[in-house]
């Protein structure tokens, strides 16, 4: 009897064992995967909030460059010695240019604010499909707006440098060309706003679509 009472609580302890093992491994599965789903989520939040800096750098540059576009010269015409002063706030184009790269700028910073103080609380940066809906429309306007304003100002720019054809109106970006790089480069890097933008709000749509 003190054999078999020995062998029967052998037996207990090994399926106790092999009970507590297979637990183990089945509770090991989706701890693992929820902690990776964890890391590819905040991995990718981090490249949205990346983006959105970037965002708003190229609409800073913008705004920067155009706003600083001014200069004085003189340019000749008919043999005439003429003074020149060149300001961004000259042309409406211009002038458009600087109102919707700064409300890019503001639209921006404000969802980047946004962002990072929900990724510090490691909570979803996207916190619904109303909130992603909302970020793909403001995201998708001022990239339509700022190449809308990129292309009114590249055609008042290729106009001041190539002068008007059977006229006596010279290439003001000659005696100008501080002023004409500021602008090109303004120009530029609002239409690289633009793009990252779109860029954003393509991302808006993956995350719409997994969720």
């Amino acid at each position: 009897m003190v054999i078999s009472d020995q062998k029967v609580t052998e037996e207990t302890v090994q399926e106790s064992k092999v009970a507590a093992f297979e637990s183990s491994g089945t509770m090991s599965g989706p701890l693992v995967g929820a902690a990776a789903a964890t890391r590819r989520r905040r991995r990718n939040e981090a490249l949205l909030l990346i983006l959105r800096v970037m965002c708003m750098s190229s609409s800073v540059i913008a705004l920067s460059f155009m706003v600083t576009a001014k200069e004085a010269s003189s340019v000749s015409i008919y043999g005439f010695h003429l003074p020149l002063q060149s300001k961004w706030s000259f042309s409406e184009s211009y002038e458009y240019l600087v109102g919707v790269s700064a409300a890019a700028v503001a639209h921006s910073l404000l969802q980047l604010l946004i962002g990072v103080s929900r990724f510090l609380r490691k909570s979803s940066v996207i916190p619904s499909r109303n909130h992603a809906w909302l970020i793909f429309a403001g995201d998708q306007a001022f990239a339509y707006a700022l190449m809308s304003a990129g292309s009114a100002a590249s055609g008042v720019t290729n106009l001041n440098r190539t002068g008007i054809r059977h006229t006596a109106l010279p290439n003001f970006c000659k005696p100008l060309h501080k002023f004409c790089d500021h602008v090109a480069i303004s120009i530029a890097f609002t239409f690289i706003s633009c793009f990252l933008l779109a860029t954003s709000a393509v991302q808006n749509v993956i995350w719409l679509s997994h969720h």
